[in-house]
């Protein structure tokens, strides 16, 4: 999967199979729709293409937000498993979120991508204010002859697939639920960075994970499993501001049990089983000791019986 920017002239000629929107977490219907656009490729032998906004177009609008699923690495390692020929990224910015629904449609579907297939979500909507729908999508259709088709909702157990619920249930700790709509685990990945080294002198050392755009759809405590440093490996994190330490902005930090290896630089994954409690502010730095001590226990009993249950 090439991933481009830009929308450059005659990128492509032959036209595309297209889809577009935010693929926030790639779940389950994102992945239909996406396995819908590759298959449309093959048929006509043209490239599929997944086009996509960074930053999310509600971040834009609504700067302090922090409720993404996934970051835009996270999301590429996601859609490069389904192998698109294309992952576009558009910039979104004031030219393009004030771009009529008329315009995108022939400056970018038309002109730009030379789009030959369009496959969306049922409740696909684009241009300025979201006055972009289906509808309009199908007047142009007809008149350019490219293919429009609508993907229906997804269900999952009677659950309907979308971001919007998938967060709902994230902010609720429900990972097993989200789980199933999202068709893997939920997790948060980065580079392991340089942190103040507080969490070796409490006696838990820990890897501090940089966030961008400050998520914190998660906080609390949380037994995880990490990803990237070997073998599956277990342990307690901190999702938040560490109020006791008086922290400034929103981290993850994670005590991995039975390590002590050097994994600054590394890329992880930290993926969330149980949430063990919120985050609060304690009197005393040993009383904050004591507590992280109860959590890498609770943790480890619950990560035990959930190995045993598996």
């Amino acid at each position: 999967m090439k991933i481009i920017r830009t929308i450059r002239p005659h990128l492509f000629d032959m036209g595309c199979a297209l889809s577009i929107g935010n693929f926030d977490g790639i779940h389950l219907g994102h992945q239909a729709i996406i396995r819908r656009v590759i298959e449309t490729a093959a048929q006509k032998d043209i490239p599929s293409v997944i086009t996509t906004f960074e930053p999310h177009p509600h971040e834009f609008f609504s700067p302090d937000s922090t409720d993404r699923i996934m970051g835009l690495r996270e999301k590429y390692l996601a859609l490069a498993q389904l192998n698109p020929d294309y992952l576009l990224v558009m910039r979104f910015n004031h030219k393009l979120a004030n771009t009529s629904a008329e315009d995108f449609v022939e400056q970018v579907l038309l002109q730009g991508l030379n789009v030959k297939n369009l496959i969306v979500g049922d409740d696909f909507r684009f241009g300025k204010k979201r006055r972009g729908d289906y509808q309009l999508l199908q007047t142009y259709a007809d008149k350019h002859e490219f293919k429009l088709e609508n993907t229906d909702t997804l269900e999952v157990s009677g659950q309907r697939v979308s971001s919007t619920r998938i967060r709902q249930l994230l902010r609720e700790c429900e990972f097993e639920a989200a789980e199933q709509l999202l068709g893997r685990a939920f997790y948060i990945s980065g580079r392991v960075a340089h942190g103040e080294k507080r969490g070796r002198r409490l006696g838990f050392p820990t890897m501090n994970l940089r966030l961008k755009k400050n998520r914190t759809l998660v906080s609390g405590v949380f037994a995880v499993d990490i990803h990237g440093l070997g073998d599956v490996k277990h342990g307690v994190a901190n999702m938040g501001y560490r109020p006791t330490l008086h922290g400034q902005r929103p981290q993850l930090e994670v005590h991995v049990f039975d390590f002590d290896q050097q994994c600054y630089g590394k890329n992880v994954k930290v993926i969330f089983r149980h949430k063990l409690r919120d985050e609060q502010r304690f009197d005393s730095i040993e009383l904050l000791q004591q507590q992280i001590s109860l959590d890498a226990i609770s943790a480890r009993k619950y990560l035990d019986n959930r190995r045993l249950d598996v």
